[in-house]
């Protein structure tokens, strides 16, 4: 086929069953469900699982992730929450890789009286949802995790909010996926009439599909002939990130995931089975793009707030990401004409959302009436249609 083939070749098929715009956790975790349906699946991206993903803490909190004035996305946090121990554990045994799964709970604890003030509040918000949350005091707290410091006042114990190493869950799925992940960059989505049917390259080759899902993030709004509503919503927040070393003599600092107010700055702390924490909780929407001075400097006086031996850790990695947020910080699942779909706008969610939106992108590739449990909510066309009716 020359590098720059028509989008289509008169007596030819497609070439490819299903292409998937981005290698992200979201693309590859939705690349193994439409396996498991019996699709072919190939996923293009210049660098698969590089962006948002890699920097993820991993942690696993459909409760401790409630928010006020956010009702569509609960359901979708509690459904995913509640299918993820299957998923991993699943995608371990195809792999033979540790997911890094861990059922370890989570503490959120308040640095001060008005912190506490506002976790209590949040907490009747959660448990009015049916959500398994403990309000305890700062001694229990500390007998629970004695590196708890004189800065915590009190904390919510949150025992079904567990984690997962983002990392080694995309190292498994790529393991799984292999040859099928294609390491380019898609430019164009190409359509023949109102169908989408395939995608052109960076160096210009076409690769021909029956269908076509963009879950490229940020990445969607650079590629030419995506309809606005893949790409015109999503804003990139940023989230500046540090990896810890834990000192033999210190270990284990922590069994499970502490998260905080601190004045009312989140930060959260993510123990690992290897000695390491993740230390994070930035959200930023600027134009730096890297590391932020003042995000680091937040994170460490905070965080040592909370656990003051954060003091004595190694830094060995920081990182910010871009991650893509909607106008409503749900993400956008479905179809959005012949041929092509979507599942992007993950938000801050992308990590807890995966095997619920593997499913739900997955139906959309594959035409199924979607979930009416969700259709609503992740809509891709609901700004669109919120924007008419407003005239």
């Amino acid at each position: 086929m020359p590098d720059h083939a028509p989008a289509t070749a008169p007596g030819d098929g497609p070439d490819h069953d299903v292409i998937i715009v981005g290698a992200g956790i979201i693309g590859l975790a939705t690349a193994r469900e439409l396996l498991a349906r019996g699709r072919r699946v190939t996923l293009v991206d210049p660098d698969p699982a590089g962006g948002a993903s890699r920097a993820a803490a991993g942690m696993l909190a459909p409760v401790a992730e409630v928010v006020w004035d956010q009702a569509p996305l609960y359901p979708l946090m509690v459904e995913s929450g509640r299918r993820y121990r299957g998923f991993a554990a699943a995608v371990a045994a195809e792999s033979g890789r540790d997911v890094g799964y861990l059922a370890n709970a989570t503490l959120v604890c308040a640095g001060d009286a008005a912190d506490r003030r506002h976790l209590l509040e949040l907490a009747g918000l959660q448990s009015r949802l049916g959500m398994a949350v403990q309000p305890i005091t700062a001694g229990q707290a500390r007998r629970l995790e004695p590196a708890l410091g004189p800065g915590c006042v009190g904390a919510v114990s949150l025992p079904e909010d567990h984690q997962v190493d983002p990392r080694r869950l995309c190292a498994a799925l790529l393991d799984l996926l292999g040859p099928r992940v294609r390491r380019d960059r898609v430019t164009e989505v190409l359509f023949d009439g109102e169908r989408a049917v395939g995608v052109r390259l960076a160096g210009g080759a076409v690769l021909h599909a029956a269908e076509v899902l963009l879950a490229a993030g940020l990445g969607t709004a650079g590629i030419a002939g995506v309809p606005a509503a893949a790409a015109a919503p999503l804003r990139p927040v940023h989230g500046d990130v540090l990896r810890l070393r834990v000192p033999e003599r210190l270990r284990p600092l922590l069994t499970r995931t502490i998260r905080g107010v601190v004045h009312g700055r989140p930060v959260y702390l993510v123990p690992r089975a290897d000695g390491t924490v993740v230390l994070g909780a930035t959200s930023r929407e600027d134009d730096l793009a890297g590391v932020s001075a003042g995000g680091v400097a937040d994170l460490l006086r905070d965080a040592r707030r909370l656990v003051p031996a954060v003091a004595d850790l190694e830094i060995v990695e920081m990182i910010a990401r871009a991650r893509p947020g909607s106008p409503d910080d749900v993400p956008v699942i479905g179809r959005l004409g012949p041929g092509l779909s979507v599942s992007g706008g993950y938000f801050r969610h992308g990590i807890l959302l995966t095997p619920l939106g593997a499913a739900l992108g997955a139906d959309a590739v594959c035409g199924a009436d979607p979930d009416p449990r969700f259709a609503a909510a992740v809509d891709p066309n609901r700004f669109t249609t919120r924007r008419n009716r407003s005239r």
